[in-house]
């Protein structure tokens, strides 16, 4: 569950910043060792994974969206908050910011953040509705970091579906 926090608090940060976090990308964190070892997927496993993984998609696709919308209401330019956002989150970076700004800027991420237990479970219930617990999904994401041959597997799979 800590793990899928993690993907939900960096869809927040990424998606507010214009991209779209494939949930598959995160594993690169793990450590070394849990990186090298060879998973065992069977076909159908793999498709269960790609389901979930299409479902998680399009979350983070309507996640981004209302995110943006929220920043959009609140009267910024979506530019305009990403140079704040990212210089409140670098401080070798600096942009002049008014009090006013500085203020809106800080309400638009207090209530996106607010938004993430949504997007996170709406994210594990995907996995779940495809019979993976959080963890096998999150095994199997990382795994497939690693493995060129289950890449090429879900490659296949996926176009299969399309």
């Amino acid at each position: 569950m800590l793990r899928l926090k993690k993907i939900a608090t960096s869809l927040f940060f990424t998606a507010v910043l214009g991209t779209v976090t494939a949930v598959a990308q995160t594993p690169q964190q793990m450590a070394p060792q849990q990186q090298q070892q060879k998973v065992e997927v069977n076909d159908e496993e793999l498709s269960k994974f790609a389901n979930a993984y299409q479902g998680i998609t399009v979350i983070n696709q309507e996640a981004q969206q209302k995110m943006v919308k929220k920043v959009e209401d609140s009267g910024f330019d979506v530019e305009r908050f990403n140079e704040i956002h990212q210089a409140s989150l670098d401080p070798n970076q600096e942009v002049e910011v008014s009090s006013e700004e500085k203020a809106k800027h800080k309400e638009v991420v207090t209530e996106i953040e607010g938004m993430q237990g949504e997007f996170q479970k709406d994210m594990e219930n995907v996995i779940e509705e495809q019979g993976l617990s959080v963890e096998r999904y999150e095994q199997l994401a990382m795994a497939l970091q690693q493995d060129t041959e289950l890449q090429q597997r879900l490659q296949k799979l996926m176009q299969g579906q399309g």
